[in-house]
């Protein structure tokens, strides 16, 4: 019996719309003691800037999706 009417698992898996310029904030710090990172690449790895040592790290999507706990609302 097939219970997901011939659809693959990839239909029911929800994407995180992601922009150049858009903080987050990761669930582990980085060795430097920040939370927050600023996106600033965005294809099939995800390019990210620490806000505090300006470090930059390239995260596969599936990784950064799995690792990323909030976006950071932007202040006016």
């Amino acid at each position: 019996m097939d219970y997901n009417n011939g659809k693959g698992l990839s239909d029911f898996e929800m994407t995180v719309e992601i922009k150049v310029g858009d903080i987050v904030r990761l669930r582990k710090a980085h060795p430097c003691g920040s939370y927050e990172w600023e996106v600033v690449r965005v294809g099939a790895d995800i390019g990210l800037k620490c806000l505090k040592c300006q470090r930059r790290v390239l995260l596969e999507r599936g990784v950064f999706e799995r690792r990323v706990k909030e976006f950071v609302p932007k202040s006016d």
